[in-house]
C-alpha cells in the first residue's frame, strides 16, 4: 500500500514552523526573556516567507494554505507582538495600556480577513495597507531597541502602534519586495537600492538602524499617499 503525500505538506510545515515561533514568543515574554521573544518572531516572519517561497517552488499554492497562512500570521504578528508591548510597558497603564496593547491583534485579524477575501484581486506589485508582519517587526524593534522604557519612549511606542494599526487596514500602496532575481532587481531599482542601502546600514550601524530603515518605509508610503492624491486630485481639477 503507498502512502501518497501532498507537495502541500512543503509549504504547511513552514506555515505550522511560523505559527510555532508565535507562540514561543508569547511564552518567553511572558517569562520576561524579551530579546528572545523578538527574536522568535523574527523567526516567525522567515518562516512565513519560506512557506510562500516553497509553495512556488513546488507549485503547492492553495485556499487552505492561504486560509493557514493566515491563522498562522494572527499568532506570529498580532498576538505575539501584542503581548510584548503589554508586558514590557503597557501595563503600566491599566486598562487603557490593555486596550492599545490587543489593537495590533484586533486590527491584524482585520487586515488578514480583508485580505483573503480580495485575493482574487490581488495585486502581484503591492499590498493595500501596510502587511502585518512588517507592523510586527517594526514594533519589536523598537522594543529591542530602546527597552527599557523612558516615559518618553513609551508614549512614542503607543503612537507606532496606533500608526501602524491604522496603516495596516488604510488603502495605502506598499510594495510587494522584489524576488532576488536580476530581472526583478533590475525593474524596481528605488525599492532595490533602499534594501541594499538599508542592509548596508544596519550591517556598519547596528540594531537602531533596523528600525529607521523600517520607519523610513513606513513613512515613504503616507507620502507617496499623500503626494499621489494631491496630485491627481490637481489634475483632475484643470482637466
Amino acid at each position: 500500500m503507498k502512502i501518497k503525500i501532498s507537495r502541500s505538506i512543503f509549504p504547511n510545515f513552514f506555515t505550522l514552523l511560523n505559527a510555532f515561533s508565535g507562540f514561543l514568543s508569547i511564552i518567553y515574554a511572558s517569562k520576561g526573556e524579551y530579546q528572545t521573544s523578538i527574536y522568535l518572531i523574527a523567526f516567525a516572519a522567515i518562516f512565513d516567507a519560506l512557506d510562500g517561497m516553497v509553495a512556488r517552488l513546488t507549485k503547492s499554492c492553495s485556499e487552505f494554505g492561504v486560509e493557514l497562512d493566515s491563522l498562522a500570521d494572527s499568532i506570529s504578528f498580532g498576538a505575539a507582538p501584542a503581548y510584548l508591548v503589554y508586558k514590557t510597558a503597557l501595563f503600566e497603564y491599566g486598562y487603557l495600556g490593555l486596550i492599545i496593547s490587543a489593537l495590533p491583534l484586533l486590527f491584524g485579524i482585520y487586515r488578514l480577513a480583508r485580505f483573503n477575501v480580495d485575493l482574487d484581486n490581488f495585486d502581484k506589485t503591492v499590498f493595500y495597507g501596510l502587511p502585518i508582519p512588517f507592523q510586527a517587526i517594526t514594533t519589536a524593534i523598537y522594543i529591542y531597541c530602546f527597552y527599557p522604557f523612558s516615559e518618553l519612549h513609551a508614549d512614542l511606542l503607543i503612537a507606532l502602534i496606533l500608526l501602524l494599526c491604522f496603516l495596516m487596514i488604510s488603502k495605502i500602496k506598499y510594495p510587494v519586495l522584489p524576488k532576488l532575481t536580476a530581472k526583478n532587481l533590475i525593474k524596481t531599482p528605488i525599492l532595490t537600492s533602499y534594501i541594499i542601502l538599508s542592509l548596508i546600514t544596519v550591517l556598519i550601524w547596528g540594531k537602531l538602524f533596523i528600525f529607521i530603515s523600517l520607519i523610513t518605509f513606513v513613512i515613504i508610503g503616507i507620502i507617496k499617499a499623500i503626494y499621489f492624491s494631491l496630485f491627481l486630485k490637481t489634475k483632475t481639477q484643470k482637466v
